[in-house]
This record gives C-alpha cells, sequence and structure tokens, in this order.
C-alpha cells in the first residue's frame, strides 16, 4: 500500500458538514484504508474572491493507482455537487461546495495532462502544508524538500485554525459509526 495525501476545501454550502461527509467518503474508498484526518482550517481565498475556505487534509493508504484514486475523487465530488468542465465552478479558483486535491501518492512524481504528483502547487500553499504537517510532520514533498521549510517560505499566507462551537464539528472518523447496525 502506498500512503496518499488529499487535500480538501469547500467555501459555499455547509462546510463542516461538507468536509465531514468527504472525510468519511474517503475513508470508505476500496483498496484504501483510512489513516489520519488533519484538523479543520480556514483561509482566504488566493487569486480569488469569495468567502474563506474551509481546509483539511486526509491520509490514507491505498492500493489504488494514482489514476484511478483520482477518478474516485473526481466521483466524490460529483456527490457533493461540484461540476467540473463548466459552469461556475469550472474556473480556477471560484467559489466551490468541495475539491478533492491530490496532493501525493508515495513519493511518485507524475506529469500527465489529467494529473500532475504531487500536486503542482502544494508547496506554494500554507493551506495544504499546514494541515499536512499535523498528520505527516515529517513529510517531504518530491522534488520541492521538507513541508516544513515549505511551510515558513509562506508564512505571509494566513491560515487560522477552525473553531468549532461544539464537538460535533470536528473532522469526522469514518471508523466512528462502525459496529452500530
Amino acid at each position: 500500500m502506498r500512503q496518499a495525501y488529499i487535500g480538501l476545501g469547500a467555501n459555499q454550502g455547509d462546510l463542516v458538514a461538507t468536509l465531514n461527509a468527504a472525510v468519511h467518503s474517503l475513508g470508505s474508498l476500496e483498496q484504501s484504508q483510512f489513516v489520519a484526518a488533519s484538523p479543520f482550517y480556514l483561509s482566504a481565498p488566493i487569486e480569488a474572491n469569495g468567502p474563506d475556505y474551509l481546509n483539511a487534509v486526509v491520509r490514507i493508504d491505498t492500493d489504488l493507482e494514482p489514476y484511478g484514486l483520482l477518478l474516485h475523487l473526481l466521483e466524490i465530488e460529483m456527490v457533493f455537487g461540484r461540476k467540473r468542465g463548466g459552469g461556475p465552478d469550472a474556473r480556477r479558483n471560484a467559489p466551490r461546495s468541495i475539491d478533492l486535491d491530490l496532493l501525493m501518492v508515495g513519493d511518485l512524481i507524475i506529469r500527465s495532462a489529467p494529473l500532475v504528483l504531487p500536486h503542482p502547487r502544494m508547496h506554494e500553499r500554507a493551506f495544504v502544508l499546514r494541515p499536512l504537517l499535523d498528520i505527516a510532520p515529517d513529510l517531504t514533498v518530491p522534488g520541492h524538500g521538507p513541508a516544513s521549510q515549505l511551510l515558513s517560505r509562506v508564512s505571509d499566507q494566513v491560515v487560522a485554525p477552525f473553531r468549532p462551537k461544539d464537538v460535533a464539528e470536528q473532522p469526522a472518523d469514518p471508523d466512528a459509526s462502525q459496529g452500530e447496525d
């Protein structure tokens, strides 16, 4: 199994419910095992207008090939109302109900039309690096270096811990509901 890191973000709709449900969906992927979810963070849009984003990163261990995993992420986005290829969500950095980005799969480096690994801008985005370091403090981004050093280079980007009003708004644990049938 390979370690895979997935970035989650949303800035439209019920952000907490959507991210919790997306975390749960990632925990249910075939040929994969949920490992960890970061806390949620708030961040301002980069190179765009609109409301702040709620962001997190999830780690799964998976036997899925990267392209197959990408297809599953696109399918989860569709289930949550994201439409790619046209409409208002199609613009880069546009407000959206959900965004799932395949950040890394092991130490693979892939450069193809449908998939670039590691994600091409992850090393420039505090909203990815901050939650990533919560679940993988010693992670090195292939071709870029230690994630902790990358985060220090984007310290001007404000990423604030999300302070939920109650425990129910914490990141979902996909296994929490198992065992109750």
